[in-house]
C-alpha cells in the first residue's frame, strides 16, 4: 500500500529496503570516508589507503563491499583497479551529509554546542 503525505508517495518496501542496505554500508566511517574521497576524484587501492589512513587490504575489503553493492564502479587501467563512484545521487548524498555536519562543527564554539543562532544538530549524529 502506498500513502501520500504532504504530496509525497511512500516509497516501496522494496525501495526502503535497498535504501537501507546502502545506507547501512555508509554507516561505517571507513567506508564512509573512501566514497567521499572517490567523490572528489578516481583512485587506486594504494592511493585510497594512503588517503584515509587504513591497511591496504582492509581498504580493499571495503571496496569490495561498496562495489557489490553497487555503490563504487571500477575499471582496469594497465595492472591498475581505478576505483570511481558513477552515481552522482551517491556523491551528492555524501557531499550534503558530510558538508552540512562539517559546517555545525566548524560553527560551534569547541564545547561541542552549537553556537547561538547556529543550526540545531541532527539527533543521532555526533553527540
Amino acid at each position: 500500500m502506498v500513502t501520500e503525505v504532504g504530496g509525497f508517495d511512500d516509497p516501496s518496501a522494496e525501495v526502503l529496503a535497498e535504501a537501507a542496505s546502502a545506507f547501512g554500508l555508509l554507516a561505517s566511517s571507513a567506508r564512509l570516508h573512501i566514497v567521499w574521497a572517490l567523490a572528489q576524484g578516481e583512485s587506486d587501492v594504494t592511493g585510497l589507503a594512503e588517503r584515509v589512513g587504513g591497511a591496504l587490504p582492509a581498504v580493499s575489503q571495503h571496496l569490495t563491499k561498496l562495489k557489490l553493492a553497487g555503490l563504487v564502479r571500477s575499471r582496469r587501467e594497465g595492472r591498475r583497479q581505478v576505483y570511481y563512484v558513477d552515481d552522482p545521487d551517491v556523491v551528492t548524498v555524501v557531499r550534503l551529509m558530510v558538508g552540512q555536519l562539517t559546517d555545525r562543527a566548524d560553527r560551534s564554539d569547541g564545547s561541542g554546542l552549537p553556537v547561538q543562532g547556529a543550526a540545531p544538530r541532527l539527533r543521532g549524529f555526533g553527540a
